[in-house]
């Protein structure tokens, strides 16, 4: 804690958010109101619940995807197709502050759960529509999973190597959405504060995703030529790339003006001439002359380890990094130094997790929260509607609740 500062709680403690949501998108956004203190209430589906539950067994037994996006959440099971399950989710909301869904386009409507007709019904309430491409227009009704939108929203054209154009690593599109969604949350509460009204949010992983297409779009918009895919290299800098070194590493440095170009050649490539070279003196010269510039510098960071190469350009004030792999990332030293792992609770027991990148100093610690079974609290929070213990019972036996 900073002195002096005393203990604040989660912006968000107090906020009640309950979610029909599957896949990553929603459960991405509604994790991170999550980690800022509020309460979540996820709703799944009876029959396995949420299905990303089922992507894979990497993490000891549970999906990765559903361990990364759920943490900190309840889970009540419900059939939302039995008028008695779906009275279950109108009394929670009804309770809330926020509603989160991103069913298949039409779903939430027709079971009168779209934002429209819920804060119709409450005004208070901020409901948010993430969908894969809006409401209307001509792709309203199209399917809509993160490599599909990534296509559709020309990623996929500016990434890769020049010859093969590949996606994203990371569902880029489902987590663009998913940011916007929680940004669009926040900014709603706050003018809920001003005015006393809540109201829809909508958000679609097409336009999130080619908002972020920023810099390509304009490119090609304004100038008339699509950027080039230039895989780790950058299409408008050199040198600009990840070279090799002598131990199998690899090195990732960054030139961004001609000064630094020229202590690159002096400190790093050892060849101080080439600093006024015409061939290199200048951003555009070594741009044009890409190939003689990767190879010299290929050549100088070719003949030392990876440490002795890192050293030797941050030595130099060159922006550089190591090529690192999921695995060292996981033991990146930058990350143990800041004490940003926590274990957190699931079903199958403790599992390593990542602290929220948002930090709170002087206020309340921030969060990782345990990763729910499927349907773990479905008692209680039958019970925190009016439920009775034989209600709860019927429920439960004729598979409306689980």
């Amino acid at each position: 804690m900073i002195p002096g500062m005393e203990q604040q709680p989660l912006p968000l403690a107090g906020i009640t958010v309950v979610a029909v949501e599957q896949a990553v998108a929603a459960p991405f956004a509604t994790r991170q109101l999550a980690d800022l203190g509020a309460r979540v209430i996820k709703v799944e589906r009876v029959d396995g619940g949420d299905f990303a539950r089922g992507y894979d067994t990497a993490a000891r037994g549970l999906a990765s995807h559903f361990v990364w996006c759920n943490g900190g959440k309840e889970s009540i099971a419900l059939d939302l197709k039995d008028p008695r399950g779906l009275d279950v989710v109108r009394r929670l909301v009804a309770d809330a502050d926020v509603f989160v869904q991103n069913l298949a386009q039409g779903a939430a409507a027709r079971l009168g759960l779209d934002a429209a007709t819920l804060c119709a019904a409450h005004p208070r309430l901020i409901a948010v529509d993430i969908s894969g491409y809006g409401a209307s227009g001509p792709y309203a009704d199209k399917r809509a999973y993160d490599m599909l939108v990534q296509c559709e929203a020309g990623l996929v054209s500016v990434t890769g190597t020049p010859e093969q154009p590949v996606k994203a690593g990371i569902p880029a599109a489902d987590i663009a959405a998913a940011m916007y969604a929680f940004s669009g949350v926040l900014a709603a509460l706050v003018r809920r504060g001003t005015t006393g009204r809540g109201g829809p949010v909508e958000v679609s992983m097409l336009e999130a995703l080619t908002e972020w297409m920023g810099h390509p779009l304009h490119h090609v918009m304004h100038d008339g030529t699509p950027p080039a895919r230039t895989g780790l290299a950058h299409a408008v800098i050199a040198p600009y790339d990840a070279y090799a070194t002598a131990d199998g590493g690899r090195v990732l440095l960054s030139v961004q003006n001609d000064r630094e170009w020229r202590r690159l050649a002096e400190q790093v490539i050892g060849r101080p001439e080439l600093g006024t070279d015409p061939a290199f003196a200048t951003n555009a010269a070594r741009v044009a002359n890409r190939e003689r510039t990767d190879a010299e510098v290929a050549r100088a960071l070719g003949a030392m380890g990876a440490e002795e190469a890192l050293a030797r350009l941050e030595g130099a004030g060159i922006a550089c990094a190591r090529l690192r792999d999921v695995r060292e990332v996981a033991e990146h030293p930058q990350l143990a130094a800041r004490e940003r792992w926590r274990e957190v609770g699931s079903p199958v027991g403790p599992l390593k997790a990542l602290l929220p990148p948002i930090t709170w100093p002087g206020g309340e610690p921030a969060r990782s929260g345990d990763v729910p079974a499927l349907g773990q609290h479905t008692e209680a929070l039958l019970r925190a509607v009016g439920m009775t213990d034989g209600e709860i019972a019927a429920l439960r036996r004729e598979g409306v609740a689980a």
